[in-house]
Order: C-alpha cells, then sequence, then structure tokens
C-alpha cells in the first residue's frame, strides 16, 4: 500500500510540472550549451554533425542535427515554443513526452534524409513541430474534451507556424523536417492513444 501511494504521489500535476520543467529547462540549456561551444568553432560542428540527405553518414546525423543550429537568433527562435510545447506534453507524463519527443526527433530527420534539399540541416524546429501536433491532434484519438479544447486555444495562439510545412516558405527553412516532426507527433499521439 505504501509503495502504491508513493507512485500516486510521483504522478500528481505538481510533481509533473516541476519535473517537466527541470527536463525541458534542461534540454534548452543543453541546446545553448552546444551552441557556444559550435559558435567557438565557427559552426564547423554542423558540417560534421549535420543532418546530410540521403548519404550514409546522414542516417547517423539523425541522432545529431535538432541539436545544432545556424546559429544564436536560429536557436532563439526555436526555445520558446519547445519549452511551452515540451512542458504541455511532459503533463501527461515520462512516458508520453518520450514517445512524442522520439517520434517527432525521428520524423523530421527520416523526412529530411528522404526528401530533403542539398543542404545541411540542423535546428530543433522539427521537434517544435511534433510535440505542437501532438498537442493539436491527441484530443481528438482520444476523445477527451480537455485535451480538445487545449488544441484550440494553441492552433488559436500558434496556428500560423503550420504554414513552415509547406515547400513555398523560404529558401533556408526546412519545410521538410517540419513536416517529419509534425507527422511523427501525430503517429506518437496515435500510438498513445487511449481508444487503441
Amino acid at each position: 500500500m505504501l509503495g502504491a501511494s508513493k507512485a500516486e504521489r510521483r504522478d500528481t500535476p505538481a510533481v509533473l510540472a516541476r519535473l517537466g520543467l527541470l527536463v525541458v529547462g534542461s534540454f534548452v540549456l543543453l541546446l545553448y550549451a552546444i551552441e557556444i561551444v559550435n559558435s567557438l568553432t565557427m559552426h564547423s560542428l554542423n558540417a560534421t554533425f549535420g543532418l546530410r540527405p540521403r548519404s550514409a553518414d546522414g542516417l547517423l546525423d539523425i541522432l545529431t542535427f535538432p541539436l545544432l543550429h545556424a546559429n544564436l537568433a536560429h536557436l532563439l527562435s526555436n526555445t520558446l515554443p519547445l519549452v511551452i510545447f515540451g512542458f504541455l506534453v511532459f503533463l501527461s507524463g515520462v512516458r508520453v513526452f518520450a514517445t512524442a519527443l522520439a517520434s517527432s526527433w525521428l520524423g523530421s530527420g527520416a523526412a529530411v534524409w528522404l526528401i530533403g534539399g542539398f543542404n545541411i540541416t540542423v535546428g530543433a524546429s522539427g521537434l517544435v513541430f511534433g510535440l505542437f501536433a501532438f498537442l493539436l491532434v491527441r484530443g481528438f484519438f482520444n476523445r477527451h474534451w480537455g485535451q480538445i479544447l487545449l488544441s484550440v486555444v494553441l492552433f488559436l495562439a500558434y496556428g500560423g507556424i503550420l504554414f513552415g510545412m509547406l515547400p513555398i516558405v523560404a529558401g533556408y527553412v526546412s519545410w521538410q523536417a517540419h513536416l517529419g516532426g509534425a507527422a511523427g507527433g501525430v503517429i506518437a499521439a496515435l500510438l498513445l492513444s487511449r481508444r487503441r
């Protein structure tokens, strides 16, 4: 009985909120630490660990490319949505967060590797799109009105970023990473659906 109460206490909203801030905040701090090192080396890490589409080496780059950014402004543009969406997903639990993040990461990398242009791709925006897509659709898969209401609020506040999945956006933006990340988020929501 005592073990059950400890497990229940670990899953309370307050505990998940604190842990979510710690995990997501630590991940963002890691991105800034990597960006500092990358800047000091004239962004040489991008050439080594950025994702190169359709190359054998590029398959390993799927694991590293979201950790790198083109410059500080690029990282800054990803920071706030990554913190917000990551925190909101984390409130559903560690397993849900890990699944959504991994699916977004792999979906984004796979899309860039398969259909990316000829440039090296870096950046965490695929994760942003994946977590956002997860939050947008999970309520509909779960038939959960609270999650649907949250998705409507998020869509009204951030829905404009979805244009970043279209090939018509600026040439320096990887719409492939955005589209793949969003697809990964939808797949994660489907896999975690309570109806399954």
